[in-house]
């Protein structure tokens, strides 16, 4: 295998890989070898120890000598990190737009397309899709600052977020619906201008993922 080809396979096994532990198809504490993956994408060992390398640097896999790795478990402490990261990101992001005076008319239209987007996906109750269009909905909230550290620090995030948003949404399909009926008053507060009540609603929506672990 040629070195262009081998960092195809690296970089086909890591996207697989993580796609997997972020869904939760790969759960926590479980023990994946380098020619499991391999057989299952139809490459070599060498590429996808490439790709557990990368992941673990990412703290999603620990390695494990000559057994391959295990799926790094997200822990509550870890939630809660993220959780209150995110929750400084979203909220100084916010007062930022009331700052300004509102939200874009460009921002507004894409939040609304958003959440008749999440409407059909609950309707469906399609988590996968949920997941994307609730990142897609809470990186607008972001955008709608036009603070690009802001959204640096949040794309920072986002695979952490992705795999807390599956665990919480997977519990039970009820999680869907709630969801979507918060992000639907966050987004009434935030183009309404209503800073206490949207933080208020922000930080309830933030808690409710602490149970999910």
């Amino acid at each position: 295998m040629t070195m262009p080809a081998v960092l195809v396979a690296a970089e086909r096994a890591y996207t697989t890989t993580k796609a997997k532990i972020i869904s939760g198809e790969l759960v926590g504490g479980q023990l994946i070898s380098e020619g499991a993956i391999g057989d299952q994408l139809g490459i070599s060992r060498t590429p996808v120890h490439e790709a557990f390398l990368r992941l673990g640097a990412e703290q999603l896999l620990d390695l494990v000598p000559r057994k391959g790795a295990v799926v790094r478990p997200m822990t509550p402490s870890e939630a809660a990190d993220v959780l209150a990261m995110r929750r400084a990101i979203e909220t100084a992001s916010a007062g930022q737009v009331f700052a300004a005076g509102g939200v874009a008319a460009r921002i507004e239209t894409l939040l609304n397309e958003n959440l008749a987007r999440q409407g059909d996906l609950v309707a469906d109750d399609d988590v996968e899709g949920f997941v994307e269009a609730d990142d897609d909905f809470h990186a607008l909230m972001i955008e709608a600052s036009g603070n690009a550290v802001a959204r640096q620090f949040y794309n920072h995030l986002r695979s952490r977020q992705q795999r807390l948003r599956n665990l919480y949404l997977r519990i039970d399909p009820a999680n869907l619906k709630g969801s979507f009926r918060e992000h639907t008053t966050l987004s009434q507060h935030l183009l309404g201008g209503d800073e206490n009540a949207f933080v208020a609603v922000l930080v309830a929506h933030l808690d409710r993922y602490q149970g999910a672990l």
